[in-house]
């Protein structure tokens, strides 16, 4: 791109975003950034009135449709994909569904006692339903002749942690699905079909700060402070840390970055601890 070009790289007006796990903190973060910067987002979910909620006070809160959609169930995937473009045409795919089950971690009992149910539950939230939304958005891209799809990873899929067996092993499979459907739409429909996801450290959010802070709110747990003690950049991320990779990534100014994973990460990734 040339320079004028790129001054408008990051106007999203006429993008149509498709997301699933808009609602968390990280997620609503990245939705209202697309939102700012003129993109029509259609947010899945299984409680659309409470996702909606999140963005009233947005100013461009009437370019948000919400969708009511379980996809662990697979027969609603279709469907849901099917209202979003006839709304209008999908031009891009955040796969952003995630999270992790007690019950699917060592936390609380022996490797050899997780349940089977609860590993399929944490699998199928993190990897399957990018596959499966993925197999249903492709298409349309196919036919459009350019689409974008990124799904959200974690850096645990580089240094596994520990208790978070099923978690880690879900986003590492998602890594390879990123790389693999990258060649595979490249080669099969369109080079201007591109596919990466970005992989965050770690981020204080409410989900975890359990486990990184003491109930005082201002003590690190053992857990946080090994973690900041191998982070460089010495902090937690923000959600709004997300936000500019997202773009780019997103943006025509990376029209020849795809099957990539990119770490936001304050350095986690890249330090050996010596």
């Amino acid at each position: 791109m040339s320079a004028i070009d790129m001054r408008s790289a990051f106007d999203f007006a006429g993008q149509h975003v498709l997301m699933s796990g808009g609602s968390g903190v990280l997620g609503r973060t990245m939705v209202a950034a697309l939102l700012h910067h003129g993109a029509r987002v259609t947010l899945l979910s299984r409680q659309p009135d409470l996702a909606s909620s999140y963005f009233v006070e947005h100013p461009q809160a009437d370019q948000l449709h919400c969708i009511g959609v379980d996809l662990s169930q697979l027969d609603q995937i279709p469907l849901a994909v099917a209202k979003a473009q006839a709304l209008a045409p999908i031009t891009i795919l955040v796969n952003g569904a995630g999270g992790n089950r007690p019950q699917a971690t060592t936390g609380a009992q022996r490797f050899a006692d997780i349940p089977a149910a609860a590993m399929h539950e944490v699998v199928d939230v993190n990897l399957f339903s990018a596959i499966q939304l993925s197999q249903q958005v492709v298409p349309h891209f196919a036919a459009q002749g350019a689409g974008v799809i990124l799904n959200i990873s974690s850096i645990s899929t580089q240094r596994p942690l520990t208790r978070v067996l099923t978690y880690s092993a879900a986003k590492a499979g998602l890594d390879a699905f990123t790389r693999w459907l990258a060649t595979h739409v490249a080669l099969e429909y369109s080079p201007q079909i591109r596919v990466n996801a970005l992989a965050p450290g770690f981020f204080l959010t409410e989900q975890n700060r359990f486990l990184l802070m003491e109930q005082d709110g201002k003590t690190l747990t053992t857990r946080g402070q090994q973690i900041l003690a191998h982070t460089p950049m010495q902090r937690f991320g923000t959600p709004e840390d997300l936000v500019g990779a997202m773009l780019w990534l997103l943006s025509p100014a990376a029209a020849f970055v795809t099957g990539q994973v990119i770490a936001v990460d304050g350095g986690f990734s890249a330090y050996s601890g010596v």
